[in-house]
């Protein structure tokens, strides 16, 4: 089996479903939700661990800051048998209403930074995967939490204009 160069991971070392989180730290504070979690590989920005929740392998890797590293962390999730992503974490709130708190589920995502312009035309959108969509909806109504969904825009700048 070949180590993933970055994430440092193989095959069988992460289940289908991955958290992303940016921040490493945040990794052991969503794996003591899983039953058994194991820190699995850290390397630079990557931090990963794996257990289980609700009967199913699950991992949470973390991507530090923007796409290209986020991109490389897929990419060779991708490569050792992941398949289904949720990043999760904290977000700035454009839409008037949005309350701190709040949880957001992305429908989709304005691509105004460079790394996905590398995979796919600008005008290709990003879409999320409707059932993941849906169970997420469906998990914030069952856990009594505010949320909204909508359209997320992605960039490159995080402290760029905003208005």
């Amino acid at each position: 089996m070949t180590i993933q160069y970055h994430i440092q991971l193989e095959e069988g070392d992460v289940g289908r479903y991955v958290l992303l989180p940016g921040d490493p730290g945040r990794c052991e504070k969503i794996a003591a939700f899983f039953d058994d979690p194991q820190k699995m590989a850290q390397n630079r920005e990557y931090t990963t661990y794996t257990g289980m929740l609700l009967g199913e392998k699950v991992s949470v890797v973390s991507t530090g800051i923007g796409c290209p590293s986020a991109a490389i962390a897929v990419e060779e999730l991708v490569k050792i048998g992941a398949d289904t992503f949720i990043r999760v974490g904290t977000s700035g709130g454009m839409r008037p209403g949005t309350e701190t708190g709040e949880i957001a589920v992305v429908t989709a995502a304005i691509r105004d930074e460079g790394a996905t312009q590398h995979y796919l035309p600008l005008e290709f959108p990003a879409v999320a995967d409707p059932a993941v969509v849906q169970a997420l909806r469906q998990a914030a109504i069952n856990l009594e939490l505010p949320f909204r969904t909508g359209v997320s825009h992605s960039k490159d700048s995080f402290y760029g204009e905003t208005e």
